[in-house]
């Protein structure tokens, strides 16, 4: 599996190891990760159910919903972040920001359909970078509690406790996790994907938030995963997660930012997998015309 996953010690995307920062100062950033998603995730739960106060809008297409509790919680995180880390530039889903000078990724709340819905699988990410590099990140699970982190050559973890990808190695036994677009023609090219991937895997799991899946994939729930489509601000944190689990991964470029993986399974596919199964994940999608999706 061609990756853009870097050498021990770098973020996603590959980077050189020996441009990072300090151990230290990697730590503080994921500290600072994990105490700001925290404390957007228990504002969350404080706040209205948005079925309720009907305060829910559309963003790209009408089934790509946008709720204040998102805006709320972005406010939140930009105004602990300005007085954490003053002067350090946030792009996030909601508010955007300077992509290329960002310091900091946010996603307010990644799945929020199911929020919208009452489902629980819906989790804030922030995530710290530079050049578009994850350093660390932190994904918080609002109606759990539970809190995944990791930081650049430091490993990642879920509650504190350390996490590690499968040891699967057949691909037929793999259980793959996957999600699809708002936009009602792609999503049909991504079904038609997954029913040629299905007949050849374990089974398929759709969560409806990518940053959960990729911790899933961390923490040995999922083997594989892929997606097109997904933005920045759902895989900063997550992806870095995963790979610091031991996945192999690639990622959707920043904004700005080309591909240096290659392209043949598409402009913007995001996909991670245990080592034992990824090279043959790669080739099924590619026979199962991922570059077309």
């Amino acid at each position: 599996m061609t990756t853009s996953s870097a050498p021990a010690g770098a973020g996603v995307p590959g980077t050189d190891a020996t441009t990072l920062p300090e151990a230290a100062e990697l730590a503080e950033l994921r500290r600072v990760a994990v105490q700001v998603a925290g404390e957007a995730a228990a504002h969350l739960r404080t706040l209205p159910a948005p079925r309720e106060t009907g305060a829910v809008g559309t963003k790209s297409t009408p089934t790509d919903v946008v709720t204040e509790s998102d805006r709320a919680l972005e406010r939140l995180v930009r105004e602990r972040l300005a007085e954490l880390r003053p002067g350090e530039p946030v792009y996030g889903e909601e508010a955007a920001g300077d992509a290329g000078a960002a310091r900091w990724v946010v996603d307010p709340i990644d799945g929020t359909v199911n929020y919208l819905y009452g489902l629980p699988w819906y989790a804030v990410s922030v995530a710290a970078v530079r050049d578009g590099v994850s350093l660390a990140g932190a994904v918080v699970e609002p109606a759990s509690g539970v809190v995944w982190s990791a930081a650049a050559g430091a490993g990642a973890t879920r509650d504190g406790v350390p996490l590690r990808v499968t040891t699967e190695t057949e691909l037929s036994q793999s259980l793959v996790a996957c999600g699809f677009s708002y936009d009602a023609g792609r999503r049909a090219r991504q079904a038609a994907m997954m029913a040629a991937v299905l007949p050849r895997v374990r089974d398929l799991r759709r969560t409806g938030s990518a940053a959960l899946d990729l911790c899933a994939l961390a923490a040995g729930r999922f083997d594989a995963y892929v997606e097109h489509g997904i933005n920045w601000w759902d895989w900063a944190a997550a992806a870095l997660v995963a790979q610091e689990a031991g996945a192999l991964v690639r990622v959707r470029p920043a904004p700005g930012r080309a591909r240096a993986d290659g392209a043949e399974l598409g402009e913007d596919v995001t996909l991670a997998a245990t080592p034992g199964v990824a090279e043959a994940f790669e080739e099924l999608l590619r026979e199962a015309g991922a570059a077309d999706v």
